[in-house]
């Protein structure tokens, strides 16, 4: 028995039919392609622009405060005050070249009341302009009523470009002078380089005054109007007092603009239309030639497609030998369900060991907050206890002497270090529970003198000398008396360990500013400071550079706990001159006085 052959089928011809039909899909190619390419387009010159209006910006901002801090110099002033005095303008002249050389401004000029230059920066210049009249340019007369001039022009005398600052002289309050600085524009366009993109800078007026096109400046971007015309005629900003129109076609650039704030500028960034279409154009030529190859893919597959039914049809082998495939794919997928079963018996075990192990992670939980609790309870009693002992070593031999007034009143200091030693601990305790008390006012002279009696005594032994710069006045915050005494005790505990290995002299500075958040306490000692590590992880529990025997490595990581519990904040950083220095901020409070506090008393 003999195959029947299989019908002739034009096959090319229904390829050619499928490519007509998909012909049409390369518009929304091109279309998509040209929104993305003006948007990623459009960003980049976005960034572009802010770099170069922040460039601008910046320039100008540098020279905006220079008039109104020079209206104060000495020399000027006098010189307003004697204008016809030949030294004084001399001096004058000499003072502004030397402000001029060390600003970088194009010239600096000071004018008298009624528009003249009396003394310039480039006096000794053939363009100098000392003797010339100014009043027509709009700063003199902003600044002559008492404002700050802004001006962008070309200058009559130099010829050159220009944004120009004045600020008015005053002696009380009366203008006596006008000093002006004005700044040169020419490095900004220098800046932008040889693109395809076009840079221009608008002034109010629509003129363009800084452009990396020379035949774009000094042309109007939009038509003026009448009123725009004279003061362009009154104030003479531009070489032409009729600016000839920049015609530009909208269609064959794309434009972002940005306004410069207080300037009166606008920069603009302009981009050839002809660099998305070439994109566009390459994206549809790659598209176009990817569907070709598509096509032509097809019609081989399509021949192949036609081959392989040929084979099906005259070999017969081939489906029994699928057959046999299909049963070896069986058993392999038999096999393959037994190994998921075991899986699936060991994932359970393995949720069932997870589940043990959590249980244990959380009884581990518990078991290092016990500990981190007994390590901060530890920690905050070793310095009262130390005190207790000193206090108890001296009535010892206060006794022995008989002198048993002083005596008991050693006695008593170790019964409030007792009844602090209790506060602390109830405090503690608190903080564990996460308890909250309302901060209250507290006197911080008070509270500084008490934790420096605990350390008395080790810093006479280390010959540390104290350099306080504290008001006579209470000064009074927002704190918990305990807790502040408890930081403060802790800051100078560690100023001491600082010390401890530096030679003499050994110093620590205590003063206080006040701010407009609050009152912010500096402590400051010449010890050898923080280092990198140590400013980065001070506030971590359980860091200290110190030896296992000197310190648990918890007194900073407390202090900063209590500070932003009371609402306030411990700042860590190096003293410019050597040593660490800590600031404590804490926030006013109204003066009062509080017998007992709120945190003090009995849990």
């Amino acid at each position: 028995m003999t195959a029947t052959p299989l019908p002739h089928r034009p096959r090319w011809r229904s390829l050619v039919l499928l490519a007509l039909l998909l012909a049409p899909l390369l518009w929304p190619v091109q279309y998509l392609s040209e929104r993305y390419y003006s948007q990623s387009l459009a960003e980049q010159n976005r960034q572009t622009l802010d770099l170069y209006v922040a460039n601008l910006l910046g320039t100008l901002h540098r020279y905006e405060v220079l008039p109104p801090i020079m209206a104060d110099l000495p020399p000027l002033r006098s010189l307003l005050a004697a204008p016809d005095d030949d030294s004084l303008q001399d001096e004058a002249n000499r003072l502004l070249a030397e402000v001029r050389q060390e600003t970088g401004a194009d010239v600096i000029y000071l004018m008298s009341p009624q528009g003249k230059t009396l003394s310039s920066s480039n006096w000794d210049q053939p363009d100098s302009f000392v003797g010339r009249n100014f009043t027509f340019r709009p700063y003199f007369r902003e600044a002559l009523a008492g404002k700050q001039g802004r001006f962008f022009g070309l200058g009559t005398t130099s010829r050159k470009r220009g944004y120009f600052f004045a600020s008015p002289v005053r002696e009380g309050a009366k203008i006596i002078g006008i000093l002006v600085v004005k700044v040169d524009l020419d490095d900004a366009e220098t800046l932008w380089g040889k693109t395809p993109e076009q840079l221009m800078v608008t002034d109010a007026n629509g003129v363009v005054i800084i452009s990396s096109r020379s035949d774009w400046r000094f042309r109007a971007t939009r038509p003026l109007d009448n009123a725009e015309r004279a003061a362009i005629a009154a104030n003479q900003p531009y070489p032409t007092q009729a600016p000839a129109p920049l015609e530009l076609d909208d269609n064959a650039w794309l434009t972002q603009s940005r306004e410069l704030n207080q300037t009166g500028l606008t920069a603009s960034i302009l981009t050839p239309r002809q660099l998305i279409d070439r994109q566009v154009s390459t994206t549809v030529a790659i598209a176009g030639a990817t569907l070709l190859a598509l096509l032509l893919l097809l019609g081989l597959l399509m021949q192949r497609r036609r081959h392989y039914l040929d084979r099906i049809a005259l070999d017969a082998s081939a489906r029994r030998e699928l057959e046999m495939r299909v049963l070896e794919r069986t058993r392999d997928l038999e096999a393959l369900n037994s190994r998921l079963k075991e899986e699936v018996l060991e994932r359970e075990h393995a949720q069932q060991e997870l589940v043990s192990a959590q249980d244990e992670l959380v009884q581990a939980s518990k078991l290092s907050a016990l500990g981190t609790m007994s390590a901060s309870i530890s920690h905050e009693l070793n310095q009262p206890l130390a005190a207790i002992r000193s206090y108890a070593d001296n009535a010892g031999v206060l006794l022995d002497h008989q002198r048993f007034d002083d005596a008991r009143g050693n006695l008593k200091q170790i019964s409030e270090l007792t009844g602090r030693m209790a506060s602390i601990i109830a405090h503690l305790r608190a903080f564990a529970r996460r308890d909250r008390h309302a901060p209250e006012s507290v006197a911080l002279q008070p509270a500084l003198d008490d934790a420096l009696a605990l350390v008395a005594k080790r810093r006479r032994a280390m010959e540390v000398e104290l350099i306080r710069d504290l008001p006579d006045a209470p000064i009074w915050v927002q704190a918990g008396e305990t807790r502040l005494r408890q930081v403060l005790g802790n800051l100078l505990a560690n100023a001491l360990d600082a010390l401890a290995e530096k030679p003499h002299p050994r110093r620590i500075w205590l003063s206080t500013e006040t701010t407009a958040e609050g009152i912010e306490l500096h402590l400051r000692d010449n010890g050898p400071g923080f280092s990198e590590d140590a400013l980065r992880r001070a506030r971590e529990p359980f860091f200290t550079t110190k030896t296992s025997t000197q310190g648990l490595g918890l007194g900073l990581a407390i202090c900063d706990s209590l500070m932003r519990a009371l609402g306030g904040e411990l700042v860590f950083a190096n003293h410019p001159d050597g040593g660490a220095l800590l600031t404590l901020r804490m926030r006013n409070a109204a003066p009062g006085v509080t017998s007992l506090p709120l945190e003090d008393s009995p849990a």
